[in-house]
């Protein structure tokens, strides 16, 4: 199951939010729309939707779709709804969850482990981007499959933050990577995470994961140092986000590793070693799957990624930046690395929809195993053609990606950060995604 915006609204999301649905393991799809959403799409009250995250829950036998419906006329006028199918093709019309003053950047996960005493539980996690409240933590909890949500609750240090994303423990533990956000709504130092023993009903304060250095990816692409995860068949839990550290002068963005077994204690990030630190590629918005059939110093991880060959670019005609997906696995647990894929030919950014925040791919990427087997899912654009101003669709491979035994595998090991790393730009300002809260203060606008 995949799910994306589908037309691109300058201002904030989308006119709706499509899907796409596989049963042969992603060899075929078929795709439609969510319905009652928004104005474009049945009989919806809202102009706009976003941040589509999809779940499966396997105790009550339903694919689930979180997203972000905007623009309503009456408050909230943003919030969290959820849409359910027993099918992945016929769709219930969406389910509200948050009751806050605003809502942003939701991730949805169910508990699929028999073994769990909280199995069937569904967690859903957004911030709050008003001016009171500051980008203020959300969690909230369904124990019937997605159709009804309790009250929401904090983490028990009232943490501030931005694009959780929760991943759940076979013995029920949710542990949530996300970035740390400055309460004066202007700043991404640090990654960190909390966690939950007894499904949901509270909250641990966050643990710092680690500071987070990142490159301003150029072109005024839209990207930041947003986290994804994943939990292996022994339940190390895998973060993965772009960082500089690595890199002199930090000039370009790797993608760096970090694991953890209680989401309290974390490795220090890895590079992962898709080319050189001296090269001039940048890499960015990655999107992280592992097969929970391996685990620990055998787990496979397959990962998705946009970069620049040269991250030294622009719009311009002499030296454009020319965006590529590309894709790169390990079968040890992230300790090393098959050689890269580049899955697509170059792509201009003129041919990419752009925002308020910058051209945009989408702030996530994803991957999935199906039978053992990597699927990168991504978005691709074409040169538009004819009438139509753009031709960008989501795409995967033609066949599922394996990575084989005797492949030849790079490794980091014994790479340090490079002295005194620090980013190559100001803090950055978050927006939410109507644009509502002006930048403060006005000087760390991006």
């Amino acid at each position: 199951m995949a799910a994306f915006q589908v037309g691109r609204i300058f201002s904030g999301g989308g006119a709706d939010i499509g899907y796409s649905t596989s049963l042969d393991g992603g060899a075929t799809w078929n795709n439609g729309l969510l319905p009652d959403i928004t104005i474009f799409e049945g009989s919806g009250p809202f102009t706009a939707v976003s941040d589509p995250s999809v779940a499966y829950n396997a105790r009550y036998g339903l694919w689930l779709i979180a997203s972000l419906p905007i623009g309503r006329t009456q408050a909230p006028q943003d919030i969290i709804a959820v849409s359910s199918s027993s099918d992945g093709t016929h769709w219930n019309g969406p389910i509200q969850v948050s009751h806050t003053a605003d809502a942003d950047k939701d991730w949805m996960v169910c508990d699929n482990s028999t073994s769990s005493p909280n199995y069937g539980n569904c967690y859903l996690e957004w911030d709050d981007p008003s001016q009171s409240a500051d980008d203020l933590i959300w969690m909230s909890v369904s124990t019937d499959g997605g159709q009804t949500w309790q009250a929401a609750s904090n983490t028990a240090d009232l943490a501030h933050g931005l694009g959780g994303v929760p991943v759940v423990q076979s013995n029920g533990t949710v542990i949530v990577p996300i970035v740390q956000v400055c309460t004066i709504k202007s700043c991404a130092s640090s990654m960190l995470s909390f966690s939950s023993t007894n499904g949901g009903a509270s909250w641990t304060s966050t643990a710092k994961i680690s500071s987070i250095t990142d490159h301003q990816a150029a072109g005024n692409l839209r990207s930041d140092p947003l986290p994804v995860a994943g939990v292996d068949g022994s339940n190390n839990v895998y973060v993965v986000w772009q960082d500089c550290r690595f890199r002199a002068g930090c000039s370009s963005n790797d993608l760096v590793l970090s694991t953890s077994s209680d989401g309290i204690t974390w490795t220090p990030p890895s590079r992962i070693p898709i080319d050189a630190a001296s090269s001039t590629v940048d890499h960015f918005i990655p999107g992280l799957a592992i097969d929970q059939a391996t685990s620990g110093t055998t787990a496979h991880l397959g990962l998705t990624y946009y970069f620049y060959p040269t991250a030294i670019c622009g719009t311009s005609t002499t030296q454009p930046c020319q965006l590529e997906a590309g894709f790169i696995a390990s079968q040890d647990g992230g300790q090393t690395w098959t050689s890269p894929m580049t899955l697509t030919l170059p792509m201009s950014l003129s041919w990419l929809p752009n925002t308020f925040s910058g051209v945009m791919v989408g702030d996530y990427i994803s991957t999935v195993y199906a039978n053992g087997k990597a699927r990168p899912i991504f978005a691709l654009a074409n040169a538009p053609s004819g009438s139509e101003p753009f031709d960008e669709a989501i795409y995967t491979t033609g066949t599922a990606l394996a990575a084989q035994a005797s492949a030849r595998r790079s490794s980091s090991a014994g790479e340090h950060p490079v002295p005194g790393a620090h980013s190559d730009h100001g803090s950055r300002q978050f927006y939410d995604l109507e644009h509502h809260y002006p930048a403060h203060p006005p000087n760390l606008s991006r």
